[in-house]
């Protein structure tokens, strides 16, 4: 029996990131702090800066503005409501392991 956590996959991560930066950004009209996306995502600094660089080189997260805050663009809006279509009919009652996606 294996036991403890099972690591996420890359698209598991980025979805958790852009999750993260959408919800505090609702709470701060729109834009979010990195540490806060971090903490949002559950990752470490090192691990959350790789998948960061690269939402932010793609155009998937832009900014900082003169506050250091963050925000999702309209492609970033898209890539998570993609990302949340997916998990959902990854999970779908049928499904009970192996999924790509945990809520």
């Amino acid at each position: 029996m294996k036991s403890g956590i099972n690591p996420r996959s890359r698209w598991e991560i980025i979805y958790d990131v852009l999750k993260a930066a959408s919800e505090d950004g609702r709470l701060n009209k729109g834009k979010a702090r990195k540490t806060h996306i971090m903490q949002g995502a559950y990752l470490d600094w090192r691990n959350f800066q790789r998948h960061f660089d690269f939402l932010l080189e793609q155009g998937f997260i832009a900014g900082p503005d003169k506050e250091n805050y963050y925000y999702l663009t309209e492609k970033g809006r898209d890539l998570l409501e993609q990302l949340e279509k997916l998990k959902d009919i990854i999970q779908s009652p049928t499904q009970t392991s192996n999924n790509l996606f945990r809520g």
